[in-house]
């Protein structure tokens, strides 16, 4: 079975992370790139490592409305730039949206792919979710589900890496000058993904998330993302060790640990690592997220999301192991 796979973005940090993952899967077939600043060039030109196969596919200006047959399309666009241009493709063509534009947006699924994989199976539209929420939710959802912690009283304390930025942008913050050996916290009360975060923590304890706060991070590193998250709850750290490994068990990609998790567990991965440490004496519960923001944040679960959406083992071409030991 070969399955006719596009890529729009592919010349950004998500699309490019998704052409690695789509060259080796055994069923997806990459006849299709698109690419604003890179139209024109061949594949092999942009990235020299591709396999043979791929070199002299030519990067084409996004135009939906000149795609070739596809089944399945991977749209990696930054926020606000894909609800328009994605409403014109044909609606026989899969899409995963791997931009912010269609989380919580009707007639599309939310792709938290561990939590609610049968919500994704099927479906031809399905919404990624950003890399901060990736790291967050997964840890929060056995606490939530549990009723272990309280909705409405939760603080996340979130890293980043610098490629979690995207690779076109201009601000000068992001340049190696700016970003090394400095940490950078932005995005303070209104970040793009609190809506998505606060719609989901609802949906898994139908309880109000209107206490949460969220503060992300920039960190001097390329990949990775770790989520420090605070909560009132008078659970102790083996109660949430327990619910989490009950709430995941035979998932393939959750990894409950009793050591507080690094990022360098998960790079180049689609795994996600959580853990807990809680102090029922000071009502405290603290959960920790980890991903890769290129794996698990972005194309890893995008691919994940695709496998469920074509009716695939959703690890399909994602057994790789991290690329740190």
């Amino acid at each position: 079975m070969s399955i006719r796979v596009g890529i729009v973005g592919i010349s950004g940090f998500g699309g490019g992370e998704a052409m690695r993952l789509i060259a080796s899967h055994p069923f997806f077939e990459l006849v299709y790139a698109a690419g604003d600043g890179s139209a024109g060039s061949r594949l092999g030109d942009r990235f020299p490592g591709v396999p043979a196969k791929l070199t002299e596919l030519v990067i084409e200006q996004w135009d939906p409305m000149t795609l070739p047959r596809l089944d399945l399309l991977f749209a990696s666009l930054p926020t606000g730039t894909s609800a328009e241009a994605l409403a014109r493709v044909p609606g026989a063509v899969k899409i995963v949206d791997v931009g912010g534009d269609h989380r919580y947006v009707e007639g599309w699924a939310y792709g938290l792919a561990d939590v609610w994989p049968s919500q994704i199976e099927g479906h031809t539209r399905v919404a990624n979710p950003g890399c901060f929420p990736a790291a967050t939710l997964t840890a929060l959802a056995p606490l939530l589900a549990s009723k272990l912690i309280e909705p409405g009283n939760i603080v996340v304390d979130a890293k980043t890496g610098i490629s979690g930025a995207g690779r076109g942008g201009a601000d000068s913050r992001f340049g190696y000058a700016e970003s090394n050996e400095n940490l950078l916290p932005y995005g303070l009360l209104k970040h793009v993904h609190m809506p998505e975060m606060a719609k989901t923590i609802g949906r898994l304890n139908g309880g109000s998330a209107a206490g949460l706060v969220f503060t992300p991070h920039l960190v001097p590193m390329t990949r990775g993302v770790l989520a420090t998250i605070y909560c009132r709850g008078r659970a102790t750290t083996g109660q949430c060790l327990d619910a989490a490994r009950h709430f995941y068990a035979g998932r393939a990609f959750v990894r409950v640990t009793e050591k507080p998790p690094q990022t360098k567990w998960a790079t180049g991965s689609n795994l996600a690592f959580v853990s807990y440490a809680a102090d029922p004496e000071r009502n405290l519960v603290i959960a920790m997220g980890v991903v890769d923001n290129l794996g698990k944040g972005a194309a890893g679960q995008a691919v994940q999301n695709a496998n469920l959406m074509c009716g695939l083992p959703e690890t399909t071409g994602l057994d790789g192991l991290p690329v740190w030991p």
